[in-house]
């Protein structure tokens, strides 16, 4: 068992205000994080999906990679930088608009995913060269490392995650909110990004939605990150989201948590993230694990990771078995709670391909006993990202 003590956890610059708003701390991936409030997980749960919730991401992974060959510049110089991360994703990046975002996934040479992150075009013309990258928090030093040592000559990574906070702001009202400290917020797209002015500092918005709802992503210095926080929170809109209404709210809009739903022996295709794969990575490939990926697309993977529906009342969680009528098990349950928005217990997991049908009937073993269950469409609820 490890020794690790509070004292040796990292914090955010955001952990003061955590433990002053009268959060309950908790460890997680090496940080001291807020895991609730005083609203409770449901009530920032319901709050979120009703009208803003603010979330500390600062644990996660910023960087910028650039294009080492100074000599180019505009397309040219994207087209290096994009040709160089294809090398280790199968995200489309050369085709990324400037400002444009995309969901993407770093993998291993057997197309494992070592983890997801988004990769973000910069949009201002003397800057283009240079992607915006946002990886997991517990997957941070591996993945830079691998970065810079698989595209060491090509591209030069720049870690700004000791320099720079995150935040989320999600939410129908986080548009409203956020439009009233920084007026570009309401013409962002979804999956853009803009570079503003926070706190008389230069900042980074990105607009998306990990928890189903219209929100962004604020990319601040550490500096200035405590009180552009306290700004948000003084609005009637606004209050502080901890880690575990992240995870309901994740889980009720379908989306994977890394080293839960997906890891290095999950494939893309295995996790049902084959739509982030676009027809041209498809047809070229050249990305780590192309020719089982490829492949799975063609002919099917041996197992799928599905939406579930447990009948009753009661959660089946994280390890629950999934058998079939001969009591064979036949997957695993990898994320399942009760989803305060669907008001009925909801999961995901994986099962062999056979199983993986809408409508097909499961057993999960809950607790050592059966329990029907169903496999159902993702997500639970109905997205409301802004389109």
């Amino acid at each position: 068992m490890g020794t690790q003590t509070t004292e040796d956890l990292l914090k955010t610059p955001l952990h003061g205000l955590h433990v002053e708003l009268g959060a309950k701390m908790v460890p997680f991936a090496g940080y001291d994080m807020p895991v609730q409030y005083k609203l409770g997980v449901l009530g920032e749960h319901l709050h979120t999906r009703n009208k803003a919730g603010l979330f500390d991401v600062s644990h996660m992974g910023p960087a910028f990679l650039k294009c080492t060959d100074e000599s180019l510049t505009g397309d040219a110089a994207h087209e290096a930088v994009a040709e160089a991360l294809e090398t280790l994703i199968p995200g489309d990046i050369k085709g990324l608009a400037p400002g444009q975002m995309r969901y993407t996934q770093l993998l291993n040479d057997n197309g494992g995913i070592m983890d997801d992150l988004m990769v973000t075009r910069s949009r201002q013309p003397d800057a283009q060269g240079m992607l915006f990258l946002v990886v997991n928090a517990g997957c941070k030093e591996n993945d830079f490392r691998h970065i810079e040592e698989k595209l060491a000559g090509r591209a030069k990574l720049n870690r700004i995650d000791q320099e720079r906070s995150l935040l989320a702001l999600q939410g129908p009202e986080a548009a409203n909110v956020l439009a009233r400290f920084v007026p570009e917020a309401n013409d962002l797209g979804f999956m853009e990004l803009r570079r503003v002015e926070i706190e008389g500092e230069r900042a980074l918005i990105t607009r998306s939605g990990y928890t189903g709802e219209d929100g962004y992503e604020i990319c601040v210095m550490n500096g200035v990150a405590e009180a552009f926080a306290r700004k948000l929170l003084a609005e009637q809109e606004v209050e502080p989201i901890g880690l575990g209404a992240r995870d309901s709210l994740r889980l009720e809009a379908g989306l994977c948590l890394y080293g839960h739903d997906i890891d290095e022996t999950t494939t893309p295709v295995e996790a049902a993230l084959t739509w982030s794969i676009g027809k041209r990575r498809r047809e070229e490939g050249g990305f780590p694990g192309a020719q089982k990926i490829l492949g799975q697309i063609a002919d099917g993977a041996p197992r799928k990771r599905v939406g579930i529906r447990p009948e009753g009342k009661g959660p089946a969680r994280e390890g629950t078995e999934v058998v079939d009528t001969n009591g064979n098990v036949i997957g695993t349950v990898t994320s399942g709670g009760f989803g305060p928005t669907a008001n009925a217990p909801v999961a995901m997991g994986y099962v062999t391909k056979e199983f993986a049908k809408k409508g097909t009937p499961l057993t999960l073993m809950v607790r050592g006993k059966p329990r029907a269950a169903e496999v159902v469409a993702m997500p639970f609820i109905e997205k409301r990202y802004r389109k």
